[in-house]
């Protein structure tokens, strides 16, 4: 039946299995929310439309689906913008749908008017498109969600004119039939398999599009090494003994990967965030697999470079690794020796910070999702703790930006009902974003909130005296995190040590709201 398009677009969203939406509705937006309902969908209310984008990304991250947004025109569009950032750095598929005003050329003085909207997103989305018509806007909702599935999923940005919102308009078409997913296949792998036929010293590094459960099983029979990116932790297994774990950051990870005589990279960028330096440090054959070609064509220079998934190389190349003889070029001593110097490191750099992460990772489910914010404490425990199980830490790696774990983990923990997720902030960025306590309290989110609370910014007083800059504008008053939680009616805890700490964890995931546990230096 006809209804406004707005109402249109949800029943769409619908059959294209969307269940959840975060936003905040607006008057130049009230139309979008006619369908939400009869749609059968749940609507999620941040209290900030960075909230609302940061949520979207969390929910994609726990369940690879999309993640929804609905905005308002102008400031609404721009408050989602660090959102849209970090979803597009990290590779993260987010959808926002937002109104926008049907003239900005002959009229001025609107309201939220802005120069060009449509253009402003553009600059942290994969594209960002004005839907002038009921069948531009369907069009553009299926070309996402098919770029989601068949590409680099990014976020995109889809506006639709108020005017277009209210008018009447007949139902969207049906989904199509999805396309079918180009997968790497036994030929294609061919130069690679020769490759690793001769390689004594085969070494991965697998990165978030790794995306499969094969990699233990395809390690393991070619006796290869591996690193992980932060995004491919867990990849292999807690436990693999050629597993140098998430060091890549480490300068002497370049002395190891030169001692390699060849190097497959996975679905990793092999940026700045991932090695914090330019060259990787090869001196043998690199090989790329990647679904981005800027990505396979970048300095690194492959000498083979595999347009594909993650899934299906690795189900390719372990159909061919039984005709492979196992490499005997690595030891697990070597890689326990190298792990042991890097891990001291790490706890040197920023000290004090490894007992409470160890603490941490003893008191939490094995299946817990960690959310994470830009804090020291999340840098140490990124490489120190071990994950299990792939895509079960999620950290602002690409963009950076502060206040992401608080309303990320609400929209993971909406995904996961009934499992374990758990957040990670610090004292200044959990800040950014603290109003969404409101939100986790509405929905009854058993989630513990792990306040590192060291009264500064400490990351960035470390870099100045680093740079012999007199420490500046790195203290700011804090408030009492316990009482400003209970104000929203979040419990809360202060431990005093280390086994007050793990009890209080524990009884955040049983507790029927969220938990804020704030933790200071002092506790180990």
């Amino acid at each position: 039946m006809r209804r406004p398009l707005g109402a249109q677009i949800s029943h769409m969203l619908k059959d294209r299995g969307v269940d959840v939406i975060f936003g905040i509705p607006g008057v130049h937006n009230q139309e979008m929310y006619r369908g939400i309902e009869e749609a059968g969908i749940t609507h999620v209310l941040a209290r900030h439309e960075q909230g609302a984008g940061f949520m979207a990304d969390g929910y994609a991250r726990a369940t690879g689906k999309p993640g929804v947004a609905y905005v308002i025109t102008g400031p609404g569009l721009c408050n989602i913008m660090t959102p849209m950032g970090q979803a597009y750095a990290d590779s993260v598929p987010v959808l926002v749908l937002s109104s926008c005003l049907d003239d900005t050329q002959g009229t001025r003085g609107q309201l939220h008017q802005m120069k060009d909207q449509r253009l402003a997103a553009e600059t942290v989305a994969d594209w960002s498109c004005q839907a002038n018509s009921a069948d531009a806007t369907y069009g553009l909702i299926e070309r996402a969600f098919e770029e989601f599935a068949l590409s680099r999923p990014r976020p995109k940005h889809i506006q639709v004119p108020i005017a277009k919102l209210v008018a009447e308009a007949d139902p969207a078409p049906f989904p199509n039939q999805p396309a079918l997913h180009m997968q790497a296949l036994a030929p294609d792998i061919a130069p690679v398999v020769s490759l690793l036929n001769i390689s004594k010293r085969p070494l991965f590094i697998l990165g978030g599009g790794a995306r499969s459960n094969l990699w233990r099983q395809i390690l393991t029979q070619l006796g290869a090494a591996c690193f992980t990116t932060y995004a491919g932790r867990g990849m292999a297994g807690a436990g693999y003994p050629l597993d140098f774990g998430a060091m890549l950051a480490r300068p002497g990870s370049a002395e190891v990967i030169a001692s390699a005589d060849l190097v497959v990279a996975v679905g990793a960028e092999l940026a700045e965030v991932d090695l914090w330096r330019r060259e990787l440090g090869n001196t043998g054959h690199l090989v790329r697999i990647d679904l981005d070609p800027e990505v396979l064509s970048d300095h690194h220079r492959a000498a083979i470079k595999l347009q594909a998934d993650g899934e299906s190389f690795a189900q390719a190349l372990l159909a061919a690794s039984d005709q492979l003889k196992p490499a005997t070029g690595w030891t697990p001593q070597e890689v326990a020796e190298a792990r042991t110097r890097w891990q001291a490191e790490v706890a040197a750099e920023r000290p004090g910070i490894q007992p409470v992460a160890e603490a941490l990772r003893a008191a939490m489910p094995a299946d817990t999702m960690i959310y994470s914010d830009m804090t020291q404490f999340a840098y140490v425990a990124k490489e120190l703790w071990d994950m299990s199980q792939p895509y079960h830490w999620h950290h602002p790696t690409g963009f950076g930006t502060l206040g992401y774990a608080l309303p990320a983990g609400i929209g993971g923990a909406v995904a996961r009902r009934g499992k374990p997720t758990a957040i990670i902030a610090g004292d200044y960025g959990f800040q950014y974003t603290l109003q969404e306590l409101g939100a986790a309290v509405e929905l009854g989110l058993s989630l513990p909130i792990i306040l590192w609370d060291n009264g500064k910014l400490k990351e960035i007083e470390d870099s100045m005296v680093r740079g012999q800059i007199a420490p500046n504008a790195v203290v700011a008053h804090n408030p009492d995190f316990c009482k400003l939680a209970e104000a929203y009616g979040v419990r809360s805890a202060a431990p005093g040590d280390l086994s007050e700490l793990q009890a209080a964890v524990r009884a955040a995931f049983d507790a029927p709201v969220p938990t804020l546990i704030r933790v200071t230096p002092d506790i180990a």
